[in-house]
Formats: C-alpha cells, structure tokens, sequence
C-alpha cells in the first residue's frame, strides 16, 4: 500500500457497550465512505472511562471486557478491510485473580492484530487498572503500528521504544480530560489541553513518524474531555484535527515514503548517542 488515508476520531462513549456497539458500524462508514484505511477510536470506547480519576472507587469502574470476547470480535467484524484502533478495559484472569488492565486493541479483518495495556497510570488509575510492561509495535495491512494510551504519550521513551522497533505509524488513543486541578472557563486556556497537542506533535517530530491521535469528547462523571483528535506529519506539523468538538480528523499521505523523507538528511534515531546517555535511558 502506498498511500494510506489515515483517521482519527473525537467522540463520547459511555458506560453502554451494547449502544456503542450499535453506533460503531455507522462510524466506521462514514469512515469508510471518507476512504480511512487506518481509523483510530478514543481509549474507553468499550465502556467508557473513570468517573472520577483521583480516587476511583468500585462505582466508577467501566464495565470491562475479555480480548477472546464478543464484544472486542463484534468490532473486528465490523473492520472489514479497515484496521481499526479502540480501547477497552480489558479482565483477566491471573492466578485466579480478577485483573483490570486499561488497553488499546487494533483489528481488521475479523482478527485481533495486536494489543498494548497503558504502561503509565496517573493519580488514581493504579487503583482501577494493573500497568502494562511493555511497548511492542507489530505489523498491520497499513504497515508496522505502535500504540500507546493517553498519559503513554508523555513519557518521550514510550514513543522512541516503538521507533527503534521499526514502528511506521504511531496510535495513540485518549481519554484525556481538562485539568482536573486548575479548571479554566476557556477550553484553549486549559492546561491540559496545551499539553495534549504538545506531545502529540514532540513525538511525532523527534521520532520523525507520523502519529494518530484520538480522544474522548463530553462529560463523564466528574471529567470533561477535550476532544482535539488529530493527524500529526513526521515535522511535528498537525496536517487534520477535531478542535473540542466531536468530528473525524481526516489525512491521507504515503507514510513509508514521508518518513524516509524526513529522515533523509538527519535521522534522529541514527543520530542517537546512548553511551551519553543514563542506563535507564537507553
């Protein structure tokens, strides 16, 4: 595939898997009637998020769901020839123990493709979710995908370790509320919101990839979400975006060819010097 037409969405999904599951195959149409070969949904689609992510007790925990489930083969099902990226609170069974794990899924075809558990957990979320270990691209009809969760894309290693594993194309799927600490009346001027748009567009450029990233929009509980997904070039250019509102940011671009582009005259990864560097950095 030379061209893929990439898109990533700004939506609210709440606590009724069976109404998103209903409403999904008209989203995915407009999708497809729009061309997206690659079509990221926001973390949480299956079920929504917290409602509260401070001190998240049992009430607030979204219903979760197993990756051999039906709810997860109902989507792979409705992909088609789509690979679709959604998120999930995902049970196991470990031990006997009744584990959560927050987690991105990715599926076409009918098949699960590969899946990712959020690594890092913000303020409360230890309590509701278990972390993940660890940042493994895999190969997709749209070439070689990493994923990441929300709070993920803050941490620059996340990115780069999905980079170095030959990762074309990043995915990174949100529930990224306002500030929760310092409220602004102004959605531009909330702080959370700047530095949502400024990670997206650091991990992009310093990894010279491009990167699709969806997000939650409304209110859930006690969270309002910002919504601003968005398609961001390997120059950290945002090239398609939602603003707050709910909507399908739409780009479409030879990847494989705009990154060897911009890696032409100086490759980041190439340039790395991780003799310089901490050991827990390399």
């Amino acid at each position: 595939m030379a061209e893929i037409t990439m898109g990533a969405v700004a939506a609210h999904f709440g606590r009724d898997v069976e109404r998103t599951l209903s409403k999904l195959p008209g989203m995915i149409e407009q999708a497809r009637q729009r061309g997206v070969d690659l079509l990221v949904l926001p973390d949480a689609t299956l079920g929504g998020y917290l409602l509260d992510m401070v001190h998240p007790g049992p009430e607030a925990l979204p219903p979760a769901v197993e990756m051999d489930g039906p709810e997860v083969q109902a989507v792979a099902d409705m992909a088609g020839d789509m690979t679709i990226c959604f998120g999930v609170a995902e049970r196991e069974l470990d031990g006997g123990e009744d584990v959560r794990y927050n987690s991105a899924v990715c599926v076409q075809g009918g098949r699960l493709l590969g899946t990712h558990r959020k690594v890092h957990l913000p303020l409360g979320e230890s309590e509701a979710y278990r972390a993940g270990s660890s940042f493994t691209p895999f190969d997709t009809p749209v070439g070689r995908l990493g994923m990441m969760i929300d709070f993920d894309k803050t941490f620059p290693e996340s990115s780069r370790t999905l980079a170095l594993d030959g990762a074309e194309l990043l995915a990174c799927l949100s529930a990224w509320p306002a500030s929760v600490t310092d409220r602004s009346d102004r959605m531009r001027n909330d702080r959370q919101a700047h530095l949502f748009d400024l990670y997206d567009c650091a991990r992009a450029a310093e990894n010279q990839l491009y990167l699709v990233s969806s997000n939650q929009t409304g209110v859930l509980g006690g969270l309002r979400f910002l919504g601003q997904a968005k398609v961001v070039d390997p120059a950290g250019e945002v090239v398609a975006k939602t603003w707050a509102k709910g909507g399908l940011a739409v780009a479409t671009a030879d990847v494989v060819a705009s990154v060897a582009r911009a890696r032409r005259t100086i490759d980041h990864l190439q340039e790395r010097a991780p003799d310089a560097y901490a050991a827990d950095l390399r």
